[in-house]
């Protein structure tokens, strides 16, 4: 398998991002082909002796910031990385691709380069997200800030797939966010993306509350890209400030450190239950092809664990079933089957 990576997206790039490539080479068994500024990427790699066995690099001169306008990636930045990168994965140079750069840019380049698949409206984020037992995932977190019903329920469809073919769940229950979880909660979007939910195949359960998604009330939970963006800010940042809290009071006094030290083994296993980094990332979901966003903040181990999920993205080949999927209920409910160019 190969994978396509962005050598220079995200705040560290690139070299945790070499980094967390030969590490995935030795682990996971892939290939990797590298965009990005070939003379930089050389020179880094030898630099912290990093080895890049296994690894073209494609040259790419220019970098999309995170400052940068999502449109450029197809006006001033179409020589970027990323630009480059999901050029690749369009020719079939690639089985997928990674960048831990600019969101919107990777959402625009995605959707003009690589293309949605036949009848999705919308390709959507969809981060894997730790709760009390496991992880959830929650789509759309930011790629859509207005959305229709029918692309809420694409998205719990497609969510539904990811999580049985990739996390390995059975039947994921899908729930609705909304701001009750009485049937007649929430607006319009809400009412109707309901309805549509109960139509499907799918282990629809309704409508879920924020707070109790953490207790481990859905395995995937359906959005708007406005909503879900600000569930998952709010989520990280209070993941942060309880663990930092946690942190300070086992360190502020002798008697506190000896206690900690009793507990160490449950507050790792706790810290690493609440770390993003064990996720690495996030699948652009409608993609024609597999596309993946890891966290702009991405240092070797996490960029190392979203080149896992990419992985295993491919090898259940979730592409392919939401395509089937979504083809099926189109025929069922007399949809006709052409590209949707809104």
């Amino acid at each position: 398998m190969k994978i396509i990576v962005d050598a220079f997206g995200g705040d560290n790039a690139p070299l945790e991002i070499l980094k967390g490539c030969a590490q995935a080479v030795d682990g996971l068994d892939i290939d990797i082909l590298l965009t990005g500024r070939k003379e930089e990427i050389l020179r880094v790699a030898k630099e912290n002796d990093i080895s890049l066995n296994r690894m073209e690099i494609i040259d790419a001169p220019d970098v999309i910031t995170m400052e940068d306008h999502a449109g450029e990636i197809m006006k001033s930045k179409t020589n970027s990385s990323m630009a480059e990168g999901l050029r690749r994965l369009a020719a079939g140079e690639g089985d997928a691709f990674l960048s831990a750069g600019n969101s919107g840019a990777l959402v625009v380049g995605a959707t003009l380069l690589v293309k949605r698949i036949k009848g999705i409206k919308r390709i959507a984020f969809a981060p894997i997200i730790p709760k009390k037992d496991g992880c959830f995932m929650l789509i759309d977190s930011g790629a859509n800030v207005e959305c229709k019903p029918e692309m809420l329920c694409q998205f719990g469809v497609m969510g539904s797939i990811y999580m049985q073919k990739v996390m390995k769940i059975p039947n994921p229950r899908v729930a609705l966010a909304n701001i009750g979880t009485e049937e007649h909660k929430g607006g319009e979007l809400q009412h109707e993306a309901y309805a549509m939910l109960q139509k499907t195949d799918l282990n629809f359960i309704g409508n879920v509350e924020a707070r109790d998604v953490p207790i481990d009330a859905a395995d995937v939970v359906v959005a708007d890209g406005f909503t879900g963006n600000m569930f998952l800010k709010t989520y990280e940042g209070v993941a942060i400030l309880l663990l930092g809290k946690l942190k300070e009071i086992f360190t502020k006094s002798a008697l506190n450190k000896m206690a900690a030290a009793i507990l160490l083994k449950d507050i790792k296993a706790l810290m690493k239950t609440m770390d993003y980094n064990e996720y690495g990332g996030a699948p652009l979901m409608g993609c024609a092809k597999p596309v993946f966003k890891a966290h702009g903040s991405a240092k070797a181990k996490t960029f190392y664990n979203a080149l896992r999920l990419t992985k295993a993205y491919v090898d259940g080949d979730v592409v392919s079933e939401i395509a089937g999927s979504v083809a099926s209920y189109r025929e069922s409910h007399g949809q006709e089957s052409a590209e949707d160019d809104e």
